[in-house]
């Protein structure tokens, strides 16, 4: 499962057609995407919280911070969002639940650190 937290992250960081590319692979369709300041689903849904991320910190990208723990089908992690090869500004926790054939159904967010 270490292989869909790396997918993940880079949906994160893809744009275009990469990106696009990312999602409709390792994304189920009906994904839903919940987190402290947005909620959304289906495939356009989640590019469009992914635009409004890169929109906000131009530039900055996402890594994951320490191991992922996974179980059944689920995964939970820790991400930074910083400028690369630097400290994260932004560090949250993640749990994402696979649908039947491995591809990412539901993410649930959490904000651990984010800037004043």
């Amino acid at each position: 499962m270490k292989g869909i937290v790396q997918q993940y992250l880079a949906t994160w960081n893809a744009t275009g057609d990469e990106r696009a590319a990312l999602i409709s692979e390792y994304w189920s369709p009906e994904a839903t995407y919940t987190d402290p300041l947005a909620e959304a689903s289906g495939h356009e849904g989640i590019a469009a919280i992914v635009d409004g991320v890169q929109a906000q910190f131009p530039g900055f990208v996402f890594t994951e911070v320490g191991e992922a723990d996974a179980h059944h089908r689920q995964v939970r992690f820790r991400w930074g969002l910083g400028p690369e090869g630097a400290e994260p500004l932004v560090i949250g926790f993640d749990v994402l639940v696979l649908d039947e054939s491995g591809r990412i159904q539901d993410v649930h967010g959490f904000l651990d650190k984010v800037p004043a």
